[in-house]
Protein backbone atom coordinates (compact mmCIF):
# COMPACT_ATOMS: atom_id res chain seq x y z
CA UNK A 1 0.00 0.00 0.00
CA UNK A 2 1.04 3.51 -0.69
CA UNK A 3 0.24 6.80 1.58
CA UNK A 4 0.01 9.80 -0.04
CA UNK A 5 -1.02 13.14 1.26
CA UNK A 6 -3.05 15.64 -0.44
CA UNK A 7 -0.15 18.33 -0.25
CA UNK A 8 3.61 18.81 -0.42
CA UNK A 9 6.07 18.04 2.18
CA UNK A 10 6.94 14.93 4.52
CA UNK A 11 4.57 13.95 7.55
CA UNK A 12 6.80 13.72 11.32
CA UNK A 13 6.30 12.94 14.43
CA UNK A 14 3.83 14.47 16.67
CA UNK A 15 -0.03 15.70 16.73
CA UNK A 16 0.66 18.72 14.56
CA UNK A 17 2.06 16.54 11.64
CA UNK A 18 0.86 18.13 8.28
CA UNK A 19 1.17 16.97 4.67
CA UNK A 20 3.01 14.94 3.15
CA UNK A 21 4.33 11.73 1.62
CA UNK A 22 2.64 9.43 4.20
CA UNK A 23 3.55 5.86 5.06
CA UNK A 24 5.01 3.43 2.20
CA UNK A 25 8.80 4.29 1.28
CA UNK A 26 11.21 2.54 -1.20
CA UNK A 27 10.89 -1.74 -0.87
CA UNK A 28 7.58 -1.58 0.98
CA UNK A 29 4.94 -1.86 -1.31
CA UNK A 30 4.66 -5.31 -1.36
CA UNK A 31 1.36 -6.87 0.94
CA UNK A 32 1.50 -10.34 1.88
CA UNK A 33 -1.22 -11.83 3.42
CA UNK A 34 -3.11 -9.36 6.34
CA UNK A 35 -4.72 -12.94 8.31
CA UNK A 36 -2.28 -10.76 11.03
CA UNK A 37 -3.60 -7.74 10.25
CA UNK A 38 -6.31 -7.56 13.37
CA UNK A 39 -4.11 -9.83 15.91
CA UNK A 40 -5.28 -7.11 18.38
CA UNK A 41 -9.11 -8.36 18.05
CA UNK A 42 -9.90 -4.62 17.54
CA UNK A 43 -9.32 -4.30 20.70
CA UNK A 44 -9.51 -0.35 20.89
CA UNK A 45 -5.77 -0.21 19.83
CA UNK A 46 -4.10 2.50 18.24
CA UNK A 47 0.01 3.70 17.98
CA UNK A 48 1.52 6.68 17.66
CA UNK A 49 5.16 8.13 18.95
CA UNK A 50 6.15 9.92 22.34
CA UNK A 51 7.03 9.84 25.88
CA UNK A 52 5.09 7.62 28.63
CA UNK A 53 2.56 9.41 31.05
CA UNK A 54 -0.20 8.62 33.63
CA UNK A 55 -3.02 10.19 33.03
CA UNK A 56 -5.69 10.07 34.80
CA UNK A 57 -9.71 9.50 33.25
CA UNK A 58 -12.41 7.29 33.17
CA UNK A 59 -12.29 3.36 32.75
CA UNK A 60 -11.15 2.20 29.43
CA UNK A 61 -13.62 1.30 26.54
CA UNK A 62 -13.97 -2.74 27.10
CA UNK A 63 -11.79 -4.43 25.26
CA UNK A 64 -9.96 -7.49 24.73
CA UNK A 65 -6.48 -8.75 25.66
CA UNK A 66 -4.75 -11.17 23.51
CA UNK A 67 -0.97 -12.67 23.32
CA UNK A 68 1.85 -10.38 22.17
CA UNK A 69 2.79 -12.11 18.37
CA UNK A 70 5.69 -13.83 18.03
CA UNK A 71 8.33 -11.34 17.60
CA UNK A 72 10.36 -13.68 15.71
CA UNK A 73 8.02 -13.98 13.06
CA UNK A 74 8.55 -11.22 10.65
CA UNK A 75 6.94 -10.03 7.45
CA UNK A 76 8.71 -10.69 3.87
CA UNK A 77 8.80 -7.26 3.41
CA UNK A 78 11.17 -6.85 6.38
CA UNK A 79 8.91 -4.70 7.83
CA UNK A 80 11.13 -4.86 11.03
CA UNK A 81 12.87 -1.61 12.69
CA UNK A 82 11.65 0.64 15.31
CA UNK A 83 12.32 3.60 13.31
CA UNK A 84 10.32 2.27 10.74
CA UNK A 85 7.45 1.77 13.12
CA UNK A 86 7.47 4.81 14.51
CA UNK A 87 7.19 7.18 11.31
CA UNK A 88 4.71 4.55 10.35
CA UNK A 89 2.70 5.49 13.34
CA UNK A 90 3.45 9.13 13.18
CA UNK A 91 2.26 8.91 9.67
CA UNK A 92 -0.87 7.19 10.50
CA UNK A 93 -1.70 9.84 13.11
CA UNK A 94 -1.42 12.88 10.78
CA UNK A 95 -3.64 11.34 8.28
CA UNK A 96 -6.22 10.84 10.66
CA UNK A 97 -6.20 13.86 12.20
CA UNK A 98 -6.69 15.63 8.87
CA UNK A 99 -9.06 13.20 7.43
CA UNK A 100 -11.50 14.19 11.16
CA UNK A 101 -10.36 17.97 10.26
CA UNK A 102 -12.27 18.02 6.76
CA UNK A 103 -15.02 15.76 8.24
CA UNK A 104 -15.29 18.47 10.98
CA UNK A 105 -15.11 21.38 8.91
CA UNK A 106 -17.26 20.41 6.80
CA UNK A 107 -19.93 19.71 8.81
CA UNK A 108 -19.25 23.43 10.52
CA UNK A 109 -17.60 22.02 13.48
CA UNK A 110 -14.33 22.68 15.14
CA UNK A 111 -12.19 19.44 15.52
CA UNK A 112 -10.12 18.74 18.42
CA UNK A 113 -6.95 16.23 17.47
CA UNK A 114 -6.93 13.31 20.38
CA UNK A 115 -4.84 14.56 23.17
CA UNK A 116 -2.28 12.46 23.80
CA UNK A 117 -1.25 9.31 22.08
CA UNK A 118 1.20 7.41 25.01
CA UNK A 119 3.47 3.92 24.42
CA UNK A 120 4.15 2.00 27.45
CA UNK A 121 6.20 -1.24 28.21
CA UNK A 122 4.79 -2.96 31.21
CA UNK A 123 1.85 -3.25 33.21
CA UNK A 124 0.55 -0.71 35.30
CA UNK A 125 2.71 2.06 33.60
CA UNK A 126 -0.13 3.52 32.43
CA UNK A 127 -3.74 4.16 34.29
CA UNK A 128 -6.89 5.26 32.99
CA UNK A 129 -9.01 6.12 36.12
CA UNK A 130 -7.14 4.99 38.69
CA UNK A 131 -7.20 1.40 36.67
CA UNK A 132 -3.77 -0.06 35.44
CA UNK A 133 -3.88 -0.81 31.76
CA UNK A 134 -2.26 -4.67 31.39
CA UNK A 135 0.39 -5.66 28.82
CA UNK A 136 -0.61 -6.77 25.17
CA UNK A 137 -3.52 -4.14 25.11
CA UNK A 138 -4.51 -0.63 23.76
CA UNK A 139 -7.32 1.53 24.83
CA UNK A 140 -9.01 4.97 24.24
CA UNK A 141 -9.58 6.87 28.10
CA UNK A 142 -12.50 9.22 26.85
CA UNK A 143 -12.06 11.57 29.92
CA UNK A 144 -8.22 11.46 29.61
CA UNK A 145 -8.78 11.86 26.06
CA UNK A 146 -5.94 9.84 24.86
CA UNK A 147 -4.42 6.58 23.71
CA UNK A 148 -2.61 4.10 25.16
CA UNK A 149 -0.56 1.27 23.64
CA UNK A 150 1.80 -1.53 24.54
CA UNK A 151 4.81 -0.78 22.61
CA UNK A 152 6.35 -4.07 22.78
CA UNK A 153 3.34 -5.97 21.28
CA UNK A 154 2.51 -3.51 18.82
CA UNK A 155 5.87 -3.90 17.18
CA UNK A 156 5.98 -7.20 17.02
CA UNK A 157 2.55 -6.96 15.46
CA UNK A 158 3.69 -4.22 12.66
CA UNK A 159 7.17 -6.44 12.23
CA UNK A 160 4.59 -9.50 11.31
CA UNK A 161 1.88 -7.45 9.81
CA UNK A 162 3.33 -4.60 7.98
CA UNK A 163 2.29 -0.57 8.21
CA UNK A 164 -1.59 -1.66 7.29
CA UNK A 165 -1.64 -2.77 11.08
CA UNK A 166 -0.70 0.48 12.22
CA UNK A 167 -3.09 2.51 10.00
CA UNK A 168 -6.21 1.10 10.43
CA UNK A 169 -6.26 0.16 14.25
CA UNK A 170 -5.42 3.68 14.41
CA UNK A 171 -8.30 4.20 12.07
CA UNK A 172 -10.72 2.23 14.78
CA UNK A 173 -8.93 3.64 17.75
CA UNK A 174 -9.72 7.45 16.45
CA UNK A 175 -12.95 6.69 15.71
CA UNK A 176 -14.26 5.95 19.93
CA UNK A 177 -12.32 9.80 20.40
CA UNK A 178 -14.44 10.69 17.71
CA UNK A 179 -17.82 9.06 18.81
CA UNK A 180 -16.96 11.08 22.54
CA UNK A 181 -16.38 13.98 20.42
CA UNK A 182 -20.41 13.92 18.35
CA UNK A 183 -21.63 12.98 22.00
CA UNK A 184 -22.35 9.54 20.87
CA UNK A 185 -23.44 7.25 23.31
CA UNK A 186 -23.95 3.34 22.84
CA UNK A 187 -25.85 1.13 25.44
CA UNK A 188 -23.82 -2.20 24.39
CA UNK A 189 -19.88 -2.43 23.49
CA UNK A 190 -21.09 -4.20 20.19
CA UNK A 191 -22.57 -1.27 19.34
CA UNK A 192 -19.72 1.05 19.93
CA UNK A 193 -17.62 -1.17 18.03
CA UNK A 194 -19.09 -1.79 15.28
CA UNK A 195 -19.63 1.51 14.58
CA UNK A 196 -16.18 2.46 15.08
CA UNK A 197 -15.49 -0.69 12.26
CA UNK A 198 -17.39 1.49 9.87
CA UNK A 199 -15.88 4.80 10.70
CA UNK A 200 -12.62 2.88 10.41
CA UNK A 201 -13.83 1.75 6.74
CA UNK A 202 -14.98 5.03 5.85
CA UNK A 203 -11.51 6.64 6.59
CA UNK A 204 -9.83 4.47 4.33
CA UNK A 205 -12.55 4.28 1.67
CA UNK A 206 -12.51 8.23 1.73
CA UNK A 207 -8.33 8.16 1.57
CA UNK A 208 -8.46 6.01 -1.41
CA UNK A 209 -11.45 7.71 -3.55
CA UNK A 210 -9.64 11.00 -2.78
CA UNK A 211 -5.71 9.88 -3.73
CA UNK A 212 -4.36 9.82 0.10
CA UNK A 213 -4.30 5.98 0.15
CA UNK A 214 -3.51 3.72 -3.30
CA UNK A 215 -4.35 0.33 -2.57
CA UNK A 216 -2.08 -2.77 -4.17
CA UNK A 217 -3.64 -5.55 -5.79
CA UNK A 218 -5.22 -7.97 -3.31
CA UNK A 219 -5.16 -5.67 -0.26
CA UNK A 220 -9.13 -5.86 0.07
CA UNK A 221 -9.49 -9.36 -0.08
CA UNK A 222 -6.22 -9.04 2.71
CA UNK A 223 -8.43 -6.90 4.80
CA UNK A 224 -11.37 -9.21 4.31
CA UNK A 225 -9.14 -11.97 5.52
CA UNK A 226 -7.72 -10.08 8.73
CA UNK A 227 -11.33 -9.21 10.01
CA UNK A 228 -12.66 -12.48 9.26
CA UNK A 229 -9.81 -13.52 11.97
CA UNK A 230 -11.08 -11.36 14.60
CA UNK A 231 -14.95 -11.93 15.61
CA UNK A 232 -15.98 -12.65 19.09
CA UNK A 233 -16.06 -16.47 19.70
CA UNK A 234 -19.35 -17.93 18.48
CA UNK A 235 -20.51 -18.28 21.99
CA UNK A 236 -20.65 -14.70 23.24
CA UNK A 237 -23.64 -13.02 24.01
CA UNK A 238 -23.51 -10.23 22.06
CA UNK A 239 -24.77 -8.07 24.97
CA UNK A 240 -21.80 -8.76 26.93
CA UNK A 241 -19.34 -6.04 28.05
CA UNK A 242 -16.78 -6.22 25.79
CA UNK A 243 -18.16 -7.79 22.84
CA UNK A 244 -17.58 -6.84 19.69
CA UNK A 245 -19.54 -8.82 16.99
CA UNK A 246 -19.07 -11.80 15.12
CA UNK A 247 -16.40 -11.83 12.41
CA UNK A 248 -19.55 -11.38 9.58
CA UNK A 249 -20.42 -8.67 11.35
CA UNK A 250 -17.02 -6.97 11.85
CA UNK A 251 -16.57 -7.41 8.21
CA UNK A 252 -19.97 -6.31 7.25
CA UNK A 253 -19.34 -3.01 9.39
CA UNK A 254 -16.32 -2.42 7.60
CA UNK A 255 -16.96 -2.83 4.33
CA UNK A 256 -19.81 -0.57 4.56
CA UNK A 257 -18.30 2.10 6.29
CA UNK A 258 -15.44 1.59 3.10
CA UNK A 259 -17.91 1.46 0.19
CA UNK A 260 -20.24 4.23 1.40
CA UNK A 261 -18.32 6.54 3.33
CA UNK A 262 -19.64 7.76 7.05
CA UNK A 263 -23.54 8.51 5.71
CA UNK A 264 -23.53 4.33 6.32
CA UNK A 265 -22.21 5.15 10.17
CA UNK A 266 -24.86 6.13 11.93
CA UNK A 267 -23.18 8.93 13.46
CA UNK A 268 -26.32 11.31 13.54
Amino acid sequence: MEWRSDVGGTARCGTDARGGTVGARSGRDARGPLVGLLIAALVSVACAVGGVAEPEGERPAPGRQTAAPDPSTTRADSTTSVAEFQQDVADAQAIAERYWAAQFKASGQRFRPVRQIVPYQRAGQVSCGGQALPRNNAVYCSQGDFIAYDVTWSVAAFRQVGDAFVFYLLGHEYAHGIQVRLGIRSTFTIQQELQADCMAGAYLGDSVRSGALTLAEGDLDEFREGLAAVGDDPDQPWFAEGSHGTAEQRTESFFRGYERSLDACDLS
